[in-house]
């Protein structure tokens, strides 16, 4: 198992380094001037405790390096983008770790639960050119994930959706028998249930100072943030689930929110007979995560059918 230094920067080639140029931004996206204010130092910022000013923010950063144009659904999951930005940068350092340290031209990628916000696809087409499939249990998340790629449609032909109807199962039913991935990634729910969920939206929101009834920006659906066995339930399901697709994957990845999960789910991965195991630290500021990634191929065999994309 290889563990990098926890970090507190963003990946080197994340475009979101250092303070965002709000007056580009504004220019943008002229609905975020409203939502600018200045704040005890006298320095000009974006007020976090609006919803719909972290929205305004992701719309103009989405399209202040990738040319996306983006929506979100009231009451769904608002991803920071530099963050999840990040996660794709540190995959795709993972596959060109297999090829003696050249990024691969493209990839085959399988975002599970892609959300309403359908973000990794977006980024990772954009950025990379990697083709993606997004699998959504929830209707209206699909329905607006795919409202999503059509209003890109330069991104169209690099991006597909699933819809997952079997609520226990992760990668079966959206892995076809002649599917085969570079990557697969995640954003599981991390709460056990409803209570804890709420609980950790009102201790985030007290820290942050916001009110809790304008904390809408930390909203999100039953199913983006809590299951039964919480984060560690998930992720060892979708461990266990990964055995009978080892064959067609070439990395499996998850983010993992609680570093007290790490060791436990090591231990299942060790079980299952991974041939390799990485646990990649990330930071963003003060906010510290951590990219959870195995693979059952030997690195001779991955980085074959890194050159060689099957049939």
């Amino acid at each position: 198992m290889i563990k990098k230094n926890k970090k507190t920067t963003l990946h080197p080639r994340n475009r979101y380094q250092g303070k965002y140029d709000l007056p580009l931004l504004c220019e943008l996206n002229p609905q975020l001037s409203q939502w600018l204010t200045t704040t005890p130092a006298g320095t000009t910022s974006v007020n976090f405790a609006e919803p719909e000013a972290v929205k305004a923010l992701n719309q103009a950063l989405l399209k202040q390096y990738y040319d996306i144009n983006w929506q979100l659904p009231e009451g769904f999951l608002c991803p920071p983008v530099p963050g999840r930005a990040d996660y794709l940068h540190f995959l795709a350092d993972l596959l060109a770790a297999d090829l003696q340290g050249t990024l691969p031209a493209s990839a085959d990628v399988l975002d599970i639960g892609c959300g309403a916000n359908c973000i990794y696809p977006l980024i990772g087409a954009a950025e990379y050119g990697w083709r993606f499939t997004g699998s959504e249990i929830n209707p209206q998340s699909l329905r607006s994930a795919n409202s999503l790629i059509a209003a890109n449609p330069g991104l169209q032909r690099l991006i597909r959706l699933r819809h997952q109807k079997n609520a226990g199962r992760i990668f079966g039913g959206v892995i076809h028998k002649n599917d085969f991935f570079h990557l697969t990634l995640c954003n599981p729910p991390f709460h056990h249930s409803a209570e804890e969920s709420l609980q950790g939206s009102e201790r985030k929101l007290k820290n942050l100072g916001i009110d809790e009834e304008k904390g809408l920006n930390f909203a999100g659906q039953h199913h983006e943030l809590w299951c039964e066995g919480g984060e560690r339930g998930f992720i060892g399901n979708m461990i266990r689930e990964s055995q009978q697709f080892s064959s067609q994957v070439v990395w499996f990845s998850t983010l993992v929110s609680k570093q007290e999960n790490i060791k436990p789910l090591s231990g299942l991965l060790r079980d299952a007979g991974v041939e390799d195991l990485r646990v990649i630290e990330m930071g963003q500021g003060q906010k510290q995560s951590r990219l959870l990634a195995w693979s059952y191929l030997t690195p001779e065999k991955r980085a074959k059918r890194l050159r060689h994309r099957p049939a």
